[in-house]
This record gives C-alpha cells, structure tokens and sequence, in this order.
C-alpha cells in the first residue's frame, strides 16, 4: 500500500539569499519551511533581516539566488499576471500600517474584501465585527490620521485578517500596543490558524513570544535556524 502523498508546504525557501541594489546580502542561504497550517515565530536581533524575508513572502522584492515556492508556485517561474492572485491569498500587517488616509477605519478594512470582488454593503457587519473584536468599536467611522499608533496597527490587523488568508505574515504587530492588546492581537493569530492559516510573526518580543507555544525561525548573521517553543 502506498503511503499518502504529503501536500506541498504553503512555502519553501531553498538557500535563498536577499540584496538591496548592489549592496552586502542582507539574506544569504536561508532554507526554511511553513508546513500547512503551522504558527511560527521569526525572531531575531534589529538587522538581522526579519522585515527582508518578510518581504520575499509577500511577493514585494526578489531574492539575489536560491528558490522560494509559495502555495508549491516556484515564484520565479510564475508568470507575472498570476502573481497577483496569489497575493490575494497572503494578509499582511506592514510596520508602517499602510492604510488609506481619506477613509475611515471601516472602510480600509473592508478594502481587502472589496478588491476581491465583494460588495461594501454584503460585509459592512463583518466588517465591523472584526473591527470590535480588535477593540475598536467606537472608531470605526474615525480616519487614520485621528487615531493613535496602536489604533492605526489594529486596523492595520483587521485588515490583514478579515479574508481568512491562506498565509498571514505580520511583522511586528503588537510593537505600538499595550501588553494586554498584545497577548489579543496573538490569540487574534492564533483562532485563524485553527481556522487553517499558515502564520509567521516577526517580533523581537521575547517575553510576548515565551507565552505562546509555537516554534520560532530566529535569524542571524543572514541565516536562519529552527528552534522550539521557548
């Protein structure tokens, strides 16, 4: 009897390495796996490339060498009209939140499904639901630029989740919020990876990330190594 074939990992990364223009690699032979389904930490000291392997995942810049295959697509050989749909399929919580300045807080989160194809009114409620569980109940008509830091990264959050994306990476999340909002935000991540989410969150939170048993990818000098749960 044959055994089961094993589903391709949502990503593969084999000995890529990452460069800005003519630059040093700020990435060099990384060779990392994200089973289906799986929550991982990507940890690290400043510099040493989370928010650069962050932006492989998300299709935002190309490695120097090496192959990154996502949703099993070897992305270098995916023709360019496909990429977008398969960044539809990635939510993603930016450090600088990225939201739209002339519209309210419920309107950038339901950005995301409306670009899909839905309509405003269909996921107005769900919208908004989202926008309470990540305690923003009474702000969701407010625009960004009247909402403090840790407010505008909480809509930076709903948005990132509120299409059930396949793979979510989030980099740094939980650095302009309290610790209570912290420990929410990683619940948040962790009910929509037993929803069937990939999750992979960049944070130099030590502290936050030993509350949580999930194993970390932790990155240094360029290279990355797995380690369990601390």
């Amino acid at each position: 009897m044959e055994s089961p074939v094993s589903p391709d990992p949502v990503v593969r990364f084999q000995q890529v390495g990452m460069r800005y223009g003519a630059g040093p690699e700020i990435l060099r032979d990384v060779s990392i796996t994200l089973p289906e389904r799986s929550f991982h930490f990507l940890t690290g000291p400043s510099g040493a490339g989370k928010s650069s392997l962050l932006k492989l995942l998300y299709l935002d810049h190309r490695p120097s060498h090496g192959r990154i295959d996502i949703f099993g697509r070897n992305i270098a050989t995916t023709p360019r009209s496909e990429l977008p749909a398969i960044r539809r399929r990635i939510g993603v919580v930016f450090q600088d939140f990225r939201l739209i300045e002339h519209l309210s807080a419920l309107e950038n989160v339901a950005l995301a499904l409306v670009v899909a194809g839905a309509r405003f009114e269909d996921v107005r409620e769900h919208v908004a639901e989202m926008l309470r569980w990540v305690g923003l109940a009474e702000q969701i008509h407010a625009k960004p630029r009247t909402l403090s830091g840790g407010e505008q990264q909480r809509i930076a959050i709903a948005r990132a989740v509120i299409g059930k994306p396949r793979l979510l990476v989030a980099d740094e999340p939980t650095g302009s919020v309290d610790d209570v909002v912290a420990t929410r935000i990683l619940y948040l991540f962790e009910e929509l990876n037993k929803m069937g989410t990939t999750v992979l969150v960049a944070t130099h939170n030590d502290e936050l990330v030993s509350r949580f048993a999930h194993p970390r990818l932790e990155l240094k000098d360029g290279e990355a190594a797995l380690l369990p749960p601390a």
